[in-house]
Order: structure tokens, then C-alpha cells, then sequence
């Protein structure tokens, strides 16, 4: 079992049931999917840049992603329907919590002038979603290996009602968020 998950089963959840006094078990919040996302406008003009990036999110995820296609046509980014513009992998279950715990663990303190993740970054439905600026935050990463910088989208997809939840099951799961200012 993924040392995040066993943490989350003994003592996390009995925390928030505490906190949000939760009468059925089934109302915590719990972590369902984590979608990681790498969009590429390059990939119109150089579309070995989409193999390396398939290359890196697959280092990073432990999963192959998937190609994301470009739905509309747009003339004044040379795009065509059908092109590849993206990719990005869904995670659940153990693979889910292994990746979250390593990033919260060791990638997103190796972040430059690190100062906490953003507060703001919720949907209003208790999902939230965080901005990477380079993939050479995450240990798999080899720097000689890259040609490019690229950012990615990290989304935590929760079962929590709201913001406050979210963020608290996100916060005790050791997410580092930044103090208000």
C-alpha cells in the first residue's frame, strides 16, 4: 500500500471527520483522480516536441499519456482539427497517491525561490489545480536529457463539496501552501 494512502486511512480521515463532523463515513473527502496535463503549441511546427514530452510525462507519471487532439480549427495559430497539440495522463488509485506523495515530498520543494503553492487555485466545487512551470522539479528527470523547458498542469480531483475541504485534506496530506500575504 502507497505510504500517503495508509497516512490518509489512519489518521487523515478521522482528522477531518472531527473538523467538518462528517455523520457518515462516506461524506470525507477523499483524493479520486489526479489528471497531469502538458499542452503544446510548439508541437504545429516541431513535432518531435510532443514525443518528448509524451517521453517526459511518462518518466514523471509511471503511466503512458495519452495524445490530445486539437478540437477546432484556428488560422492564426496554423492550426488544423485532428492535430496533436498536447498529452496528458489520468492517475488513480495507488499510482495516484505514490505520485502525489512524491510531489509533495521531494519535487515541489526542489521549486526555485519556493515560498508555498498558491491558496487560490480552487474551482469552487473542491478541486484544485496547480501550475508547474519545468518538469526538471521531479527526481526522474535527467537535465541532460531534456531539450526543452516545459510547464504542466497538475489537477487533484477530490469527492470534498467544497473549497475548505479540499483544502484541508490537501493540507494534511502535506501540501505546502503559501501563508497569505
Amino acid at each position: 500500500m502507497a505510504r500517503l494512502k495508509e497516512r490518509y486511512e489512519q489518521e487523515i480521515r478521522s482528522q477531518l471527520q472531527e473538523k467538518f463532523k462528517y455523520e457518515n463515513c462516506m461524506q470525507i473527502p477523499r483524493l479520486e483522480k489526479v489528471v497531469i496535463n502538458m499542452g503544446l503549441g510548439e508541437a504545429i511546427q516541431n513535432p518531435k516536441a510532443l514525443e518528448a514530452a509524451v517521453a517526459d510525462l511518462t518518466a514523471i507519471s509511471g503511466q503512458k499519456p495519452i495524445v490530445t487532439k486539437a478540437k477546432k480549427s484556428i488560422a492564426a495559430f496554423k492550426l488544423r482539427q485532428g492535430m496533436s497539440i498536447g498529452c496528458k495522463v489520468t492517475l488513480r488509485g495507488d499510482r495516484m497517491y505514490e505520485f502525489v506523495d512524491k510531489m509533495i515530498s521531494a519535487a515541489i520543494p526542489r521549486t526555485r525561490d519556493f515560498k508555498g503553492v498558491s491558496a487560490n487555485a480552487f474551482d469552487g466545487r473542491g478541486n484544485y489545480t496547480l501550475g508547474l512551470k519545468d518538469q526538471l522539479i521531479f527526481p526522474e528527470i535527467e537535465y541532460d536529457k531534456i531539450d526543452k523547458l516545459r510547464g504542466m498542469e497538475v489537477a487533484f480531483v477530490t469527492s470534498a463539496t467544497t473549497d475548505e475541504e479540499c483544502k484541508e485534506l490537501l493540507r494534511l496530506m502535506g501540501m505546502p501552501f503559501a501563508d497569505k500575504q
